[in-house]
């Protein structure tokens, strides 16, 4: 549905919007920075929490995605322009000019069928494609912590070859899930761990361009993995199972 392309262009910013629902499969975007910057978010309960923005504040929407080989190889052949499209909706022109939280809305959802995972969907709402890096920049933390607490990144899958990265066409959902804790273990996980920060682009956005997601009563975290932007959440979980180094 969209190529995959390493972008190199100015860092942009990204809005965000919260939503944590208790059914099916949903979407979101990436943490940012190294120490966690967080974004005020409302005091309300799940689901269906909406995170405040940093900048201008962009709608939401959702989609699904899988991992392919044409990721973990050499740049994929540009796909063809959505009909009546041109340059500015090819893979082509998106490889050329990364995302503005102006054209984007990112949500969170947890997965009904899956407790520990979360779906960040990234949604281009304007009218031209843009890039995207393989997969958001993703950090868990303890927002009730006065100095953030622990901090954890999840494993991103290897063998992901050179640009291009990820193209988003207009009106297209590009989605990443996030597993907190693949093993289900019940010992052994972080304490604390109740948020998400997630930066759509950690390659081209700024760490204030950061969104926070609350995870929700009960989380927990252990080695948690982190897969590659898909056109569709069952690819997406398939791409998270194959994450095994650290970013």
């Amino acid at each position: 549905m969209y190529a995959k392309s390493a972008l190199s262009s100015a860092a942009v910013l990204l809005a965000g919007a919260a939503v944590l629902t208790g059914c099916g499969d949903g979407s979101a975007t990436s943490a940012g920075g190294s120490a966690p910057s967080p974004v005020a978010v409302p005091s309300s309960a799940l689901p269906h929490t909406t995170a405040p923005t940093p900048a201008p504040a962009p709608t939401l929407s959702a989609s699904a995605s899988t991992p392919t080989a044409s990721k973990r190889a050499s740049a994929p052949a540009a796909s063809a322009p959505p009909s009546g499209g041109g340059y500015a909706t090819s893979d082509s022109y998106a490889w050329k000019h990364p995302c503005s939280s102006r054209q984007l809305s990112v949500h969170l959802v947890r997965r009904a069928s899956a407790p520990t995972q979360r779906v960040i969907e990234v949604r281009n709402n304007g009218a031209r494609s843009c890039g995207l890096s393989y997969y958001p920049h993703v950090v868990l933390w303890d927002a009730e912590s006065a100095t953030g607490g622990v901090t954890i990144t999840p494993l991103v899958p290897d063998g992901l070859g050179g640009p291009p990265a990820s193209a988003l066409h207009a009106g297209r959902t590009a989605y990443a899930v996030v597993d907190l804790d693949p093993s289900g273990a019940t010992k052994g996980t972080a304490a604390g761990v109740d948020a998400m920060n997630v930066l759509a682009d950690g390659d081209h956005m700024s760490s204030r361009e950061t969104v926070r997601f609350p995870l929700g009563a009960g989380a927990h975290a252990l080695r948690p993995k982190l897969g590659l932007y898909e056109d569709t959440t069952p690819d997406a979980v398939a791409s998270m199972e194959s994450a095994d180094i650290q970013p």
